[in-house]
């Protein structure tokens, strides 16, 4: 077992402003591990995840053929956020990406918020995943109970990560390549089969966009209602500016990631969406079940549920291990500046955060025992509460960056090559936007419930700040005495 250290040498290099430095491991930073082609497949497979494959249905058993408007919304939305990101990682790649520019820009309080309420929801979402993940499983061989393979896909990814982040990369390569292959071929299959070109179909038109109530069928109050479900679908296209910094060339990989965010999000979630509800009437029960695979089923693709199944599981073990990858590195940069134990900022010789993984791990075990003893209190409960985090966390990510691109200006000029368009006022627009999603959650019965407890966790990690705050302050002032 390899030692840990506490703090990184007097020596070590650090980017302009940077919490967490970047160097070869074993000296108390974290190690630049990941290639570029696995910062490529991260940022590829980031907007790809089970929702998409599942999820989607009930999207559009909501709004019809509308959907589509949710989702160019939402994916408006991201594009923005992304680019506000993009721009401040490029400049200061960190091992905390907005939780550090958010202590920088806004305050100390801002970063210790929303790190900590970042890092709650991926634990939570590391319980979801390993539950759905160990349905399939146990569907596959029912001689192991559910929560023996909940416990098995947890316990094998996290000695993934523990080992190093080039085995996280390595991972995450091959399950992001899975999906993004996937998603490709049903892309190509599905236009084929939209235009007739394929045995046994003709071309439909646009008669399943027009019929069945229209392309609006419940209105235009819908398109907002779908985009309560479609927004959180996106959460996760941020993990490439937290992976960036143990990256060989942060800079060029987030401006790479940032710049292809739009084509991503218009081909795979827009184009795949658009081919299943011209395939298929919006309102089939089969598509509100599982959307793709009602559309290969009726294309006549033998053993599509089965083909999806594995590819539901690819997601879900994708979404797993960046889960524990972007937890971890959430607590190490929170461990570094003073917001988290001191343990958390240590790392292995080969530069692997440990303690920050096993600590979010053990925080993922315990929801995955409370999903399966108090699935409708304790769970219910810690699920809702994480709903709004991904709009907190991209209003947080506008607010930092209106002040971090003056920071940039003065201080770092010469890294400024990523830029957000229209400064400031897309920035503003986008603002607008997250603020009108939250307020319209407060008309929808869950969407109402998710800010309610999600309003109760952000109280809660705000006072735990002030009073982090206060005893840092107090310690300050005695030192100084």
């Amino acid at each position: 077992m390899s030692a840990d250290t506490t703090k990184p040498p007097a020596t070590a290099t650090k980017l302009p402003h940077q919490t967490g430095p970047i160097g070869h491991g074993g000296d108390g930073h974290l190690k630049a591990g990941l290639k570029n082609r696995h910062l490529s497949m991260i940022a590829i497979g980031g907007v790809i995840g089970a929702g998409l494959f599942v999820g989607s249905g009930a999207g559009i058993a909501t709004t019809g053929p509308g959907i589509l408007l949710s989702y160019a919304m939402a994916g408006v939305l991201v594009v923005l956020v992304m680019r506000m990101l993009g721009e401040m990682a490029a400049a200061d790649p960190q091992s905390g990406s907005f939780s550090a520019y958010a202590d920088r820009a806004l305050g100390r309080w801002a970063g210790f918020s929303i790190g900590w309420l970042y890092w709650f929801f991926w634990v939570v979402v590391l319980a979801v995943e390993a539950t759905a993940g160990a349905k399939i499983l146990n569907n596959w061989v029912p001689g192991v109970p559910q929560w023996g393979w909940a416990l098995i896909v947890m316990a094998a990814l996290t000695a993934t990560n523990l080992f190093s982040v080039a085995s996280y990369g390595e991972f995450e390569f091959w399950f992001a390549g899975i999906k993004v292959v996937a998603i490709a071929a049903f892309l190509v299959i599905g236009t084929l089969a939209a235009f007739g070109l394929l045995p046994g179909t003709h071309a439909v038109g646009a008669s399943n966009l027009t019929g069945h109530g229209g392309f609006l069928p419940h209105g235009v109050g819908a398109v907002f209602t779908g985009m309560l479900t479609v927004v959180f679908a996106f959460m996760g296209s941020e993990i490439v500016t937290l992976a960036a910094g143990e990256s060989e060339n942060p800079e060029k990989a987030v401006s790479k990631a940032t710049n292809s965010v739009i084509w991503r999000i218009g081909i795979f979630y827009l184009g795949s969406i658009l081919l299943v509800v011209t395939l298929l009437p919006w309102d089939s029960a089969d598509v509100k079940a599982s959307p793709y695979v009602a559309v290969l089923d009726h294309i006549g693709i033998p053993g599509a549920g089965q083909v999806m199944d594995v590819i539901v599981l690819t997601a879900v073990l994708s979404c797993l291990n960046s889960g524990m990858y972007t937890a971890s590195r959430m607590a190490f940069s929170l461990g570094q500046r003073g917001d988290a134990p001191k343990a958390f900022a240590t790392v292995t010789s080969r530069g692997v955060p440990r303690v920050a993984i096993l600590s979010s791990v053990v925080f993922g075990f315990v929801a995955v025992f409370f999903n399966y003893t108090s699935p409708d209190t304790v769970f219910a409960f810690l699920l809702n509460s994480s709903g709004a985090v991904a709009l907190f966390v991209w209003l947080v990510i506008c607010a930092t960056q209106l002040r971090m691109r003056r920071i940039i200006e003065r201080e770092m000029p010469e890294r400024h090559t990523v830029r957000m368009w229209l400064y400031p006022y897309l920035t503003w627009t986008a603002m607008g936007m997250i603020g009108f999603v939250m307020a319209y959650m407060f008309t929808d019965a869950d969407g109402r419930k998710q800010m309610y407890l999600s309003l109760v966790a952000a109280a809660i990690v705000l006072a735990a700040s002030a009073v982090v705050g206060r005893r840092r302050r107090a310690a300050v002032a005695a030192a100084g005495s």
